[in-house]
C-alpha cells in the first residue's frame, strides 16, 4: 500500500501541473538537463587516420567528445565525419623528434587554453624488411632504431609533458598503446618495435607514479593480433591456433577498452597495462 500511496501522490502533483519529485533514492537517477549542459570533453589522439586510432576517434566522437588528431596523413573528411575534424587535425610526422615542438604548438593553438580530458598515444611504426619479414636485433639499422623509438616512445613522453597543464586542469587520463610483442618474441614484429613497446609499458608505470599526485591517470593497453594495416598477411593463418578465442580482434574492440580507461568508470585505475588479445597471452 505504501508504494501505491507514493504513486498516487506523484500523480496528484502532475494533475495540479506541478512536476513530480525526482526519485533521488534510485542510484541510477540522472539529471538529464545537467547531462545536456555537461562540459564537452577533449581528446588528443595520435595515429588517428587508420586502424585502432580511427576506430577510437569515431567512438569518442559519437560519445560527444571533441577530437584533436595528429597523423602523417592529411585529414580525410569522407572517412572521418566528426565535427571540426579538418580544423582540429595536425598533420605531422612524430617519428621526427624535431617536429614535437611544432606539434605541441599547433595542438595548443587549437585548445586555446581549454583542458585536455584524454591523451591517447596510439601512433606507432613496425618496420619490416623489403620482403616483409621481421627486422631482428642483428639486421636493424641505427636509423631504424632511432625512428621507431622517437615515434613509439619519445613522442608519448614529450606530448604528455607538453600537455601536462591541460591534462591537470581536467584531471585527465593518458592511455599508451603498447603491444603483446613487448613481452615476448613475436614472429612478425621486429626487435626495435618490440623493445620500444616494452619500454612504453615501463614508461606507463613511471608516468602513473609521477602524474598521480596531480590527478592524472596513466594506463596502457597491449593489443595482440588486431585486424589493421599493420597486421602481416600470414598472421591469421600462423597465430590463430595460439589464440583461445580463435580469431583476431577488431579496432572497435580495442577502442572500447580505451574509452573505458578514459571514463569515470575507471576513476581508480592507473598504472596498469590491459591485454587485449583474445587470451593469446595465456
Amino acid at each position: 500500500m505504501e508504494g501505491r500511496l507514493d504513486l498516487d501522490v506523484r500523480n496528484e502533483h502532475e494533475v495540479r501541473g506541478q512536476p513530480a519529485a525526482a526519485d533521488t533514492s534510485c542510484p541510477f537517477h540522472a539529471d538529464r538537463a545537467g547531462m545536456q549542459q555537461a562540459e564537452c570533453k577533449t581528446l588528443v589522439l595520435t595515429g588517428a587516420s587508420r586502424g585502432i586510432g580511427h576506430a577510437t576517434a569515431k567512438l569518442f566522437s559519437d560519445a560527444g567528445w571533441r577530437i584533436i588528431s595528429c597523423a602523417r596523413q592529411p585529414f580525410d573528411g569522407a572517412r572521418c565525419p566528426w565535427e571540426a575534424g579538418a580544423t582540429d587535425h595536425v598533420q605531422v610526422d612524430l617519428s621526427d623528434h624535431r617536429m614535437l615542438p611544432y606539434a605541441l604548438t599547433k595542438i595548443k593553438e587549437r585548445l586555446a587554453g581549454t583542458p585536455v580530458h584524454a591523451l591517447i598515444n596510439n601512433a606507432g611504426v613496425s618496420p619490416k624488411t623489403p620482403t616483409g619479414t621481421r627486422l631482428t636485433s642483428l639486421t636493424t639499422s641505427v636509423e631504424t632504431w632511432m625512428k621507431v623509438f622517437h615515434l613509439n616512445l619519445v613522442a608519448p613522453i614529450l606530448l604528455a609533458q607538453g600537455l601536462f597543464d591541460e591534462l591537470k586542469a581536467a584531471s585527465g587520463s593518458i592511455v599508451n598503446v603498447t603491444s603483446i610483442a613487448g613481452s615476448r618474441v613475436h614472429p612478425f614484429a621486429g626487435s626495435a618495435y618490440a623493445t620500444s613497446k616494452a619500454a612504453l609499458a615501463c614508461l606507463t608505470r613511471e608516468m602513473a607514479h609521477d602524474y598521480a599526485p596531480h590527478g592524472i591517470r596513466v594506463n596502457a593497453i597491449a593489443p595482440g593480433e588486431i585486424k589493421t594495416d599493420i597486421l602481416s598477411p600470414d598472421t591469421e593463418a600462423r597465430l590463430l591456433p595460439t589464440i583461445p578465442l580463435r580469431r583476431v580482434g577488431t579496432p572497435d574492440e580495442v577502442a572500447r577498452v580505451i574509452f573505458f580507461l578514459c571514463s569515470d568508470a575507471a576513476s581508480y585505475v592507473t598504472g596498469t597495462e590491459v591485454p587485449i588479445n583474445g587470451g593469446q597471452h595465456l
